[in-house]
């Protein structure tokens, strides 16, 4: 049968890891006897998964080269996934000895070697791949990000009339996803035959063979946090739950600072404000980008202190966001409010003023992009720049990054009496506030994020709707629950994009879609 692993190191320089060769053998075993196993594989980002399907997948057509044989690999999306899996075969079959003057490209989407042929489609839900056999090997990449029903509609029948060996292969996501529901068949079939069909590794067990992913593997985690959502699918393999509460309290305990409420800024500190706007803005996001509230009638400021501490921290390399004052406006007219921002903007001496301009907000946002010129930040909501912002702001809060004010902390008294200007610095704060609801907001605020629930959508956007849903009530009053608060303070998320290092601000406009590791192997 050959050695996949012997074949690696012909030409190319490479052999694969003792997880890798594992995954490797079992595949060609199956593939070799007729047996029409089914494997589930789950390496970590960053891993070599994609080395070793590169690897195998040359191996086997060289294997198989004399006799009529077709493997089919399917890919999320065309764009850049499977075109990046084609090109990394190429670089196997051109660089090892065995197949460097014997591989062909057809079509611009087949590779030959001899008789054994390879195709690359694409999964997406609007791919038109129905006819295509696969005889001896049927493959899909980051099942977790193709729909179960494409696949039970048009790809489970590629393979259904030879008995060809499948295999999946991914990161974990939810307990909902095609690489989810085949790990567990998997699971079950090993417990009846005892031949091994699932090769589940953490970024742990990769570290003990590879001290460098160890080290790689920490900064991952220091950056965004061991419990952040994608930490715990790409690099632990542990499955999240599709829709569930967002702030949990291990979560919101990360949340709680140490440091005093404040009134005016101190000396040598940077400050910011965020502001979500109350009004039609809501109706922006129905559908789709549900858990909105178009009843929502408040006005919400958060204001930050920005510490550089943890700037020069080469793992996490971001700014830490203190929480030191809120303020909600109820009813207050558009003039009135934008006239207390820009006041605040000023008494805070803030260098950034990240503000929602959807909807009504943008005629805020605009406003006050004219009275602090360089200073102002909008934020659009849509369904993909909420996404992202929900993704971001539980970067900064799982690494610890985001810090409420702890009531009764000693501390702000000394910080009015430090203060530029002294305690006359005050007179343009009640000014600004006056008409603000009479309540720091710190409770409301805990209660909008024990009720924010988190919808992760299947398919490789990873889209997150996120919220307070609609109906919820405020279980101290009984009145309807917003997130207003809780958006003002996601908002913090914005100001990572900033370079707090430099003294000139800089205008960046939000709104792209989630960042996401592509595994181009380790």
């Amino acid at each position: 049968m050959g050695d996949v692993g012997r074949f690696t190191q012909c030409g190319a320089g490479l052999t694969l890891r003792g997880y890798q060769r594992e995954v490797a053998r079992a595949v060609v075993e199956s593939v070799i006897n007729e047996q029409g196993l089914s494997f589930a594989v789950m390496f970590p980002r960053q891993s070599g998964k994609n080395e070793t399907q590169a690897q195998l997948e040359a191996y086997l057509l060289l294997l198989l080269s004399e006799s009529p044989a077709e493997i089919v690999k399917i890919s999320p999306t065309r764009s850049p996934q499977a075109e990046n899996a084609m090109r990394r075969l190429e670089r196997v079959l051109a660089a090892n000895c065995a197949t460097r003057e014997r591989w062909k490209k057809e079509n611009g989407y087949i590779y030959r070697v001899g008789q054994a042929r390879m195709y690359f489609f694409s999964g997406s839900p609007e791919a038109n791949i129905v006819g295509a056999t696969a005889s001896t090997l049927l493959e899909v990449d980051e099942a977790q990000d193709v729909l179960v029903e494409k696949f039970d509609k048009d790809i489970a029948l590629m393979a259904a009339s030879t008995n060809a060996t499948q295999i999946f292969w991914g990161t974990a996501w939810t307990s909902h996803t095609l690489l989810a529901r085949e790990l567990r068949a998997a699971r079950r079939a090993e417990a009846e035959d005892g031949i091994r069909r699932c090769f589940v590794l953490t970024g742990q067990e990769v570290a003990a063979e590879v001290p460098a992913y160890g080290k790689y593997l920490a900064r991952q985690v220091a950056r965004l946090g061991r419990s952040h959502p994608l930490i715990r699918t790409q690099y632990f393999c542990e499955e999240i739950d599709g829709a569930a509460g967002m702030f949990p309290p291990e979560r919101r305990a990360k949340m709680r600072g140490t440091h005093p409420r404040l009134r005016v800024p101190r000396r040598g500190m940077q400050y910011a404000l965020l502001v979500d706007v109350a009004g039609e803005d809501e109706a922006a996001l129905r559908g789709e980008a549900a858990l909105a509230h178009p009843g929502r009638d408040l006005t919400a400021l958060m204001v930050v202190e920005v510490s550089l501490e943890r700037l020069e921290d080469s793992a996490v390399r971001g700014a830490v966001y203190r929480v030191v004052d809120r303020c909600q406006w109820h009813g207050t007219g558009h003039t009135r409010l934008q006239e207390n921002l820009a006041l605040l903007a000023e008494h805070w001496k803030a260098r950034y003023v990240v503000v929602d301009a959807t909807g009504v907000g943008a005629g805020l946002a605009a406003f006050l992009r004219r009275a602090l010129p360089r200073r102002v930040i909008p934020f659009l909501f849509t369904a993909s720049s909420k996404s992202k912002l929900g993704w971001d702001f539980l970067a900064v809060v799982e690494s610890g990054r985001f810090r409420d004010w702890q009531p009764g902390a000693e501390g702000e008294l000394a910080g009015v009496l430090d203060a530029p200007g002294g305690p006359e610095s005050l007179r343009d704060y009640w000014a600004a506030t006056g008409d603000c609801v009479r309540e720091d907001g710190r409770a409301a605020f805990y209660r909008q994020l024990d009720a924010c629930q988190m919808d992760v959508s299947p398919g490789p956007e990873q889209r997150m709707r996120w919220g307070v849903p609609e109906g919820r009530r405020d279980p101290l009053n009984g009145e309807p629950l917003h997130d207003d608060l809780l958006l003002s303070a996601a908002l913090c998320a914005v100001l990572e994009e900033q370079d707090w290092a430099l003294n000139a601000p800089a205008l960046v406009i939000p709104g792209r879609d989630p960042l996401r590791d592509l595994d181009e192997g380790f």
